[in-house]
């Protein structure tokens, strides 16, 4: 019988390895396909250098081309039940969870936004690569391999259960939901500009045509197929990002083998200025630039927290720590540890994760600087921050159908995390209040319709949010961090490592998150409309939408722990079961 039992294994891991195999000769005919795509833009792409305003036919079938692999890819992989929706079988290796994972995080605030408030800011902006950055370091250490352990789908199905509460679990569940939502806010708007600048058409069609397109494979795949995206996504994003950064910096002469190395020569640069380059036979002699205008110094963009920036020493570490804990609150990042088979590979996609992040990171710093100085230019004139890294390789001369690629490797990051968060989101309604909370006997299929239903609802609220143009993208995206938190995350925390945390302290807690966020968001949007409330000034510096969670956060932890020490103490079998299953490793 037991020799039965192994034919019948093998005879099932054979027919998956050939299943497999299959989707990747489908997978490599498509790749096959787009590139035969992109062979008549080459002869069209050579006049394409106009920052706006012009339709570019190269990018733009680059652009098509890779929307084409996404969606196809989406339906390769498509989910078949709610294991597959919610968290792609269980059965993704922990460097394609880990590429997966880099992918997710490596949004429009990634690809766009940091280039874009560092160009902004100078230094200061560097509070953004150091919270996101560190948070996942914070993942590593404290969440990865336990929230895998306790084995629940989504971050709600975590909270109701250890919490042992219905009401938690649907209030989390909207939380998770209302942070999804500000998160793809800002993804919305970096698509937008992408396909604006490509396809020149209109801002608001732009983000109706992109988020249409997201929404389509979102619906189609589930998890399962959008982790497999994010594993191409991630490729798309990482060469097209990289590429342009070796070109620029070899043809300015900014230590091109390694970029991130020239960035602080291209500061020091910013910081005297350039000037005008003596000429020999009408050739630049010193300055690799050579423009006839010079570059005023501007000694504040490598100056933290001077008078002249704006910018304090407080709004600085209150955005590295709201960024870095909102990281460890994220929904569609903790789900993410619950696609890997063990507990041991949820860690080690995180270390992926890391590398694959870090990779980025440490390449955005060098697009800021780079397009300071080259948007030097006065005919230049203003251009959008958020597509800085697009109008600095075109600035630099790269081969405009290289531009248009990094265009679609910014599109990729935005519809990565896009799609991710669509997928927690709907798994928060249809799993974790449908399911659990209103009809326990639901079937899988009606579950996969309710969450089809959700996706559609988040994604008509987000194109809404989105056509306002609140702020920078990077900036948006920070709210969502905030809101993640000073609610998600003090559960997360204490529900892990302090086992007397019980459900009268995490209902204190989340009610204590939730009101400084209310009162963040509502000062916020008074202030853009010119209301201004009492407390104004204090609450728009202290409780910033950007960062509000340096104050929010700690005081939900400390709520949480106090009200927990006063009432009744946590179930025995929660505890048993916490220190068996989750820390007895």
């Amino acid at each position: 019988m037991h020799t039965a039992f192994n034919t019948y294994t093998e005879d099932m891991a054979w027919k998956n390895n050939c299943k497999k195999m299959k989707k990747m000769k489908q997978i490599a005919s498509i790749l096959s396909l787009v590139f035969i795509l992109f062979l008549p833009s080459l002869a069209n792409a050579a006049g394409v250098t106009e920052l706006e305003g012009s339709f570019k036919f190269g990018p733009a079938i680059i652009l098509i081309s890779t929307l084409l692999l996404f969606v196809l890819v989406g339906i390769l992989f498509r989910a078949k039940d709610t294991t597959d929706f919610y968290a792609a079988g269980r059965r993704i290796s922990p460097v394609g969870a880990g590429m997966a994972i880099g992918s997710n995080w490596m949004s429009a605030a990634s690809f766009l936004g940091m280039a874009a408030l560092m160009y902004d800011s100078g230094y200061n902006g560097l509070a953004y690569v150091v919270g996101w950055t560190g948070g996942y370091v914070l993942l590593l250490v404290l969440m990865a391999g336990q929230i895998r352990r306790y084995g629940k789908y989504t971050a709600p199905d975590f909270i109701g259960d250890r919490f042992y509460s219905r009401g938690l679990r649907v209030f989390s569940a909207i939380m998770a939901i209302v942070i999804s939502i500000a998160y793809c806010v800002g993804q919305f708007g970096g698509i937008g500009l992408m396909f604006k600048w490509i396809l020149a058409i209109d801002y608001m069609w732009s983000v109706i045509i992109g988020g249409s397109v997201v929404l389509l494979y979102t619906l189609i795949s589930g998890m399962l197929g959008v982790t497999k995206n994010m594993q191409i996504q991630y490729v798309i994003i990482i060469i097209s990002f990289v590429i342009p950064l070796f070109i620029l910096t070899y043809k300015f002469d900014y230590f091109w083998l390694l970029p991130p190395m020239g960035y602080g020569t291209a500061v020091s640069d910013i910081v005297r200025g350039i000037p005008v380059p003596p000429m020999a036979n009408g050739m630049a002699l010193t300055n690799v630039f050579g423009n006839e205008f010079v570059m005023m110094p501007s000694p504040e963009y490598a100056m933290p927290w001077d008078p002249s920036t704006g910018k304090s020493f407080f709004q600085f570490i209150a955005i590295a720590f709201s960024l870095m804990i909102g990281t460890a609150g994220l929904p569609h990042v903790l789900q993410r540890f619950y696609v890997v088979p063990k507990a041991n590979d949820a860690r080690w996609s995180v270390v992926w994760g890391l590398f694959f992040i870090c990779i980025l990171y440490w390449g955005a710093p060098v697009y800021s600087a780079l397009g300071k100085i080259l948007s030097i230019n006065p005919e230049v004139g203003s251009l959008a921050k958020d597509a800085i890294v697009v109008y600095t390789a075109q600035l630099g001369g790269v081969n405009s159908l290289l531009v248009g690629f990094l265009a679609a490797g910014a599109v990729s990051a935005a519809f990565s995390t896009v799609s991710g968060l669509f997928v927690a989101g709907a798994s928060s309604f249809s799993h974790d209040i449908y399911y659990k909370v209103i009809n326990p006997n639901a079937k899988p299929k009606t579950q996969l319709l309710l969450a089809r239903l959700g996706t559609v609802l988040m994604a008509f609220i987000v194109t809404l949010l989105a056509l306002q143009n609140f702020a920078l993208i990077g900036e948006l995206v920070a709210a969502a961090f905030s809101i993640a938190a000073c609610t998600l995350f003090p559960l997360f925390l204490l529900g892990i490592w302090w086992s007397e945390a019980n459900r009268a302290g995490a209902v204190a807690g989340l009610t204590t998150g939730m009101l400084v966020t209310a009162m963040s968001i509502t000062y916020f949007v008074c202030g853009k409309n010119g209301i201004l409330l009492p407390g104004h000034e204090f609450i728009s510096y202290y409780f910033q939408l950007w960062y509000f969670a340096l104050i929010g956060a700690p005081l939900a932890i400390l709520v949480n722990i106090v009200v927990s020490k006063f009432t009744k103490p946590t179930p025995v079998e929660i505890k048993k079961f916490l220190a068996k299953e989750v820390h007895a490793h």
